[in-house]
């Protein structure tokens, strides 16, 4: 079955890591950082059961854990068990009797109370200890504008724009990402998931490019436990504060160049011993349990370049009036309208069935389309209810609808028989498969499933061998 549309699938700080193995697990919680990152993150209800277990030695019965929580919230217990379970916070042991108790990881409760009550080793060296004052040292204002003018530059080469240049490196991970695609010889150029992906806020990007880019740590030579336990220390770093790179591995040094031209840490020169952590950096570990949701938090404004959020006025002709001269956003508005006027400060766009069901074919869904349009909703628009007009909100949906009336699916079509009795003893064999997908019993065709080909095949070639005996 080919899919229209390529969902992009946006896992959170845990669906991540429940994925990694009990090793790699157990290994990152040697960091106490990890630990508190992760025990952040979790539901109210199981942080408060990791606190009231983090000085107990001995298993709880668990039974007795049951009984913390009323009756009518045994659905949020169990939820809790699960996550508990599925990060290797908690496990279960016998207790004397055979009865089952739940006790903390011993390496995860060690850490946990580290990073809570101090002590073990300082997570990273703060710049000022070992290397001094720094004479070019950048204030909070000017660290923002340097991350959201790296990230540009990633979203600007996505769209196409002529003067975006990226490295080999991150170009070469943008394919791998599904965000763009390559041919021989050819320019990178966006995919579908590519233009779902320039649809989050900045936030859920930037946390969707990491996972993308600790699928790939390995196959570079990296020690993921090494990046994910320094990604987490940035994480609690103080925004402009500068630190040091002493003491770091080569595997963490080119990982510390990725996170620069990401717009994550700012470092004046390549050689340069110290480096300061970004806006994006320190958010990164903090609001990725939203999970590339509309609400993801993100200090930052979700609009890069435009200043201000609200920029979109949206009228029941099917105008759109962009007050933004940042041209992202105008390639961002270009995606599923057409253009019709540019001014120094303000662009106007024409929602049609054409440029809609154009974005359609490109991966967007309608959702979408209108979840941009209402983020980026001009103040004026905001004080409406509802904010957009439904007349345009129902029509870019029945487009869809239009468009998803066709269904695609890849088969094989046999053609060409030599009788009707060939044709439907075959045919049959298809349908008792359950691979058949059509048939046309005038004009001897049918198609059948990729999956169900060869064994419909073999069924062939097994009655010709019968008939020619």
């Amino acid at each position: 079955m080919m899919k229209l549309r390529v969902q992009l699938q946006c896992k959170n700080l845990h669906e991540y890591l429940r994925e990694l193995s009990p090793e790699l697990l157990d290994r990152l919680y040697n960091h106490p950082a990890t630990c508190l990152a992760v025990y952040r993150e979790l539901p109210s209800l199981a942080k408060n059961y990791v606190m009231r277990m983090l000085f107990v030695d001995q298993p709880l019965p668990q039974a007795a854990v049951a009984l913390w929580v009323k009756k009518d919230s045994q659905k949020d217990h169990d939820e809790c068990v699960s996550v508990l379970a599925g990060l290797r916070l908690w496990h279960s042991q016998q207790l004397q009797g055979g009865l089952q108790g739940y006790i903390l990881n011993p390496v995860f409760k060690d850490n946990l109370r580290i990073a809570l009550l101090g002590g073990g080793k300082a997570w990273a060296d703060e710049g000022g200890s070992s290397l001094g004052p720094d004479r070019h040292a950048r204030d909070i204002e000017s660290l923002d504008k340097y991350a959201m003018e790296r990230w540009e530059v990633i979203l600007h080469f996505m769209v196409g724009s002529p003067s975006a240049a990226v490295s080999q490196d991150l170009a070469q991970l943008l394919v791998q990402a599904g965000l763009m695609k390559s041919e021989a010889g050819e320019a990178p150029y966006i995919t579908s998931a590519g233009f779902q992906f320039l649809l989050l806020d900045t936030a859920s990007q930037l946390w969707y490019f990491t996972l993308q880019y600790l699928k790939s740590a390995q196959s570079r030579g990296m020690d993921l436990v090494e990046i994910l336990s320094f990604l987490f220390q940035l994480s609690f770093s103080t925004l402009g504060r500068d630190y040091s790179v002493e003491g770091m591995s080569e595997s963490l040094l080119t990982f510390l160049q990725h996170l620069r031209e990401f717009g994550l840490v700012f470092q004046r020169k390549r050689k340069s011993r110290r480096y300061y952590p970004t806006r994006l950096a320190i958010t990164l570990a903090a609001g990725v349990t939203s999970s590339a949701s509309p609400s993801s938090s993100s200090a930052l404004s979700p609009c890069p370049g435009t200043g201000d959020a609200g920029f979109i006025v949206v009228e029941t002709n099917y105008r759109i009036y962009a007050y933004t001269n940042s041209e992202l956003q105008i390639a961002l508005v270009a995606l599923f309208s057409e253009m019709l006027y540019r001014f120094p400060n303000l662009v106007v766009a024409h929602v049609t069935r054409e440029s809609v069901q154009q974005a359609i074919a490109n991966g967007i869904t309608a959702q979408q389309i209108i979840h941009f349009l209402k983020t980026r909703a001009h103040p004026v628009m905001l004080k409406q209810t509802p904010v957009l007009p439904p007349t345009i909100t129902d029509q870019i949906r029945l487009w869809e609808l239009e468009r998803d009336r066709l269904q695609f699916t890849e088969g094989v079509l046999y053609n060409q028989f030599l009788s009707q009795t060939d044709f439907e003893m075959l045919r049959d064999r298809a349908q008792g498969l359950g691979c058949l997908i059509w048939q046309d019993v005038a004009h001897r065709v049918m198609v059948v499933t990729n999956e169900g080909h060869s064994e419909v095949k073999r069924f062939w070639k097994r009655q010709r061998s019968h008939t020619k005996h």
